[in-house]
């Protein structure tokens, strides 16, 4: 178990998102780091409940076999990276629906649920990485707008699930950002010293 799961959350093949998830595989690969990648819009996920999967859900159980993938990959892994745009202050639906759907309550699944609350199961998974780009310049982001991704995702919902440990690294201000600021960006993400 030394593999990493990517969660790649962007629609778009030419976004600066798609080419933080190129540096971060080029990364690896030179680390010699077995990973395996999740590509939500390209895997046609389906980010949203229907009746039958509500039903299921306490039962730990899902009809879709999307769901039963994910999680198996992430039960299996090492560390987990995030690659993600951050839209109106926080995840996308998309990785919102990713969390709400494969993350099943019950026996080693991802975590079980008692009177004193959540105890996460994916302790596996000894590091998270977030990966993100933000309309808004990143010291205003943690200052003014919430900081949702570091307070919320990180510190609250990945920990939930077992996760100990959380990086954020942002490139804020992408809109007005000039290329030389993003490859800058890129070239950091193809040295950073990712810990698993």
């Amino acid at each position: 178990m030394n593999n990493i799961v990517i969660i790649y959350c962007h629609p778009y093949q030419k976004s600066l998102n798609h080419a933080v998830l190129e540096a971060v595989k080029d990364n690896l690969s030179q680390h010699k780091i077995p990973y395996e990648t999740i590509d939500l819009y390209r895997d046609k996920f389906q980010p949203f409940y229907d009746l039958e999967e509500l039903r299921l859900f306490h039962t730990g159980e899902t009809h879709d076999p999307l769901v039963t993938k994910y999680l198996e990959l992430l039960k299996n892994a090492q560390g987990i990276i995030f690659i993600t745009p951050i839209w109106w202050n926080s995840i996308p639906g998309m990785l919102k629906g990713f969390i709400d759907k494969v993350m099943k309550e019950g026996e080693g699944l991802s975590h079980t649920v008692s009177k004193y609350g959540i105890h996460g199961c994916l302790t596996n998974l000894t590091h998270a990485y977030v990966l993100t780009t933000s309309t808004s310049p990143t010291f205003y982001f943690r200052l003014f707008m919430g900081n949702a991704i570091k307070k919320i995702f990180i510190s609250k919902t990945l920990k939930q699930l077992g996760i100990k440990h959380g990086t954020w690294i942002n490139f804020g201000n992408v809109t007005n950002s000039s290329l030389t600021k993003r490859e800058k960006h890129l070239k950091k993400i193809q040295k950073y010293p990712f810990q698993f």
